[in-house]
């Protein structure tokens, strides 16, 4: 809890506090007030800028480079967080990666290298990255770092929600976004 809302103090103003929204379409069919947390509003289109700006937030000034493997959503937003904090950034990524997420790494200044598709080449080639760059490795869902960055997005929640909420839904993927909240 406590590095959540460390998190939290140290992205203020450095992260968009994303709305939360309601959809009457959505609480008539339920028959529920829902609210959603609306990420796509965050810088880079998604969540993770949350968990990689926090875990750059948190590197010695002696890092210059920081590295990932991804498909994409992590690696932009790593590769966001280290040209904002004066770092290189290399990423790894799965060579069917998605057009569309290359372009957006290379439009912020990412070095990309490609692998196989596959966990194993991702976590090989990020290794061997990791060793030729001397880059600083930030998992995309397994690091503190990224988690409590993640997190801060219950606390906005929970400061600027409903003063009751009886449930939180969260989609899983990786798993980073649920383990932050």
């Amino acid at each position: 809890y406590r590095q959540v809302m460390d998190a939290a103090k140290r992205l203020k103003g450095v992260v968009t506090r994303t709305p939360i929204m309601q959809s009457s379409y959505i609480n008539r069919v339920t028959g529920c007030n829902v609210f959603f947390k609306c990420e796509n509003f965050q810088k880079t289109g998604v969540f993770k800028f949350r968990g990689a700006m926090n875990a750059v937030q948190l590197l010695n000034d002696d890092v210059t480079a920081v590295g990932t493997h991804s498909s994409g959503n992590h690696a932009s937003a790593l590769t966001k967080a280290a040209v904002l904090s004066g770092r290189d950034a290399h990423i790894v990524m799965p060579s069917n990666a998605p057009l569309i997420k290359q372009n957006m790494v290379r439009s912020y200044g990412g070095n990309i290298i490609f692998c196989e598709p596959t966990l194993k080449s991702r976590e090989e080639t990020a290794a061997k990255m990791q060793q030729e760059t001397n880059a600083e490795l930030i998992h995309p869902y397994n690091d503190p770092r990224v988690i409590y960055g993640q997190g801060t997005m219950g606390v906005e929640l929970i400061e600027d929600g409903p003063s009751r909420l009886d449930c939180i839904l969260v989609p899983i993927g990786g798993g980073g976004m649920i383990t932050g909240i």
